[in-house]
């Protein structure tokens, strides 16, 4: 059953990772254990401050050095190469949201450095699916920090009760949720076409 919305939703943003490509890092990690101790993900991403990159406080050349640091016996371009080797698109979420632009503004929200964003662009055509967009490393703030929301509010002229959230980390979801968004926690396409119609979306 649709929910009875006085402000019906006019705006869709979508975050980009686990949402519209999915991620493995497991040939990453690989290759950084040929030469090294054995890393886990998480590891990996506090040892290059990861959070740092994707506000914008070092570049991609600095990144891949970190991350070669972590492994200097394997060739550097092969890091590099396997950095930017860890997506494959979710092809029902492109087809959405394409969809959603031929009725609703539809943008990007996306914590994200430059060199996986012009990689996603070059290979996914990112900016095409959408109206607009805002990576987190132009900006200087991630999510879920509530200014990065407000940013995108005023950038995109969003109307917060007349905008819906989509992505797949529940505090980034409350964080937008907290500043009057509705906010889908995603998990499959499916669900997140259900929450969307749920609100009144037409997809």
């Amino acid at each position: 059953m649709k929910a009875n919305h006085s402000d019906p939703i006019d705006t869709v943003v979508f975050d980009v990772g686990r949402v519209l490509v999915a991620l493995d890092f497991e040939s990453l990690l690989s290759c950084i254990g040929r030469s090294s101790r054995s890393y886990t993900m998480p590891e990996v991403i506090a040892a290059i401050d990861l959070d740092a990159h994707e506000r914008g406080e070092f570049d991609g050349h600095v990144l891949v050095d970190r991350l070669h640091a972590l492994t200097p016996s394997v060739e550097r371009s092969e890091i590099h190469r396997e950095w930017l080797g860890m997506f494959d698109p979710v092809l029902p979420m492109f087809a959405l949201a394409r969809q959603l632009k031929q009725r609703y503004r539809v943008y990007l929200l996306s914590n994200v450095g430059d060199l996986h964003w012009a990689h996603l662009n070059t290979k996914y055509d990112l900016i095409g699916a959408v109206h607009d967009v805002m990576p987190s490393f132009k900006t200087g703030v991630i999510k879920p920090d509530t200014r990065i929301y407000q940013l995108a509010e005023e950038r995109f002229n969003l109307k917060p009760q007349r905008t819906v959230f989509v992505d797949d980390l529940l505090p980034n979801v409350n964080a937008a949720k907290q500043r009057g968004w509705h906010a889908v926690h995603h998990r499959s396409p499916e669900a997140t076409v259900q929450y969307l119609r749920d609100l009144g979306v037409e997809c």
